[in-house]
């Protein structure tokens, strides 16, 4: 499997790309497969804020493509206001609809996905499962 710090650097770059005009928050997301393999995804902001995409949502999407959502082991996010902007300490952890589509992938792979969020540096982190960040799941 890809070390941690791979993952962070990753996210790191993915962050970098994205595309945050309205909150000015950044996240890079990386997924890393089961054979060691990881996709990445950035937050995509739209005026038409519904239509804005998460960068988890936009990391499945790319590790849906690249080795397939059953193959999900681990996901790191990393994120926070842009550089300069504030005080980027903080942890940024999924949104609801994001851990929802996490444990799909979960559901998929019959693993409790290891989730890491980070700050927007990634040095300040916590090491968590899909099945404690959303314990009462529901599947269709």
């Amino acid at each position: 499997m890809s070390a941690p710090n791979a993952l962070i650097d990753a996210a790191r770059t993915a962050r970098s790309k994205a595309h945050a005009p309205y909150s000015h928050f950044l996240v890079g997301c990386a997924v890393e497969s089961t054979d060691g393999q990881i996709a990445v995804g950035a937050n995509m902001e739209n005026a038409c804020y519904r239509l804005g995409i998460c960068a988890e949502q936009s990391a499945l999407a790319a590790a849906a493509q690249t080795f397939g959502l059953a193959n999900v082991r681990r996901i790191l996010v990393l994120g926070g206001p842009q550089d300069g902007a504030a005080d980027g300490s903080a942890i940024v952890t999924p949104c609801g609809g994001c851990r929802q589509a996490i444990q799909e992938a979960a559901a998929l792979s019959n693993l409790d996905i290891e989730v890491v969020c980070c700050d927007r540096s990634g040095n300040n982190r916590t090491v968590t499962t899909i099945g404690e960040l959303l314990p009462a799941a529901f599947s269709l």
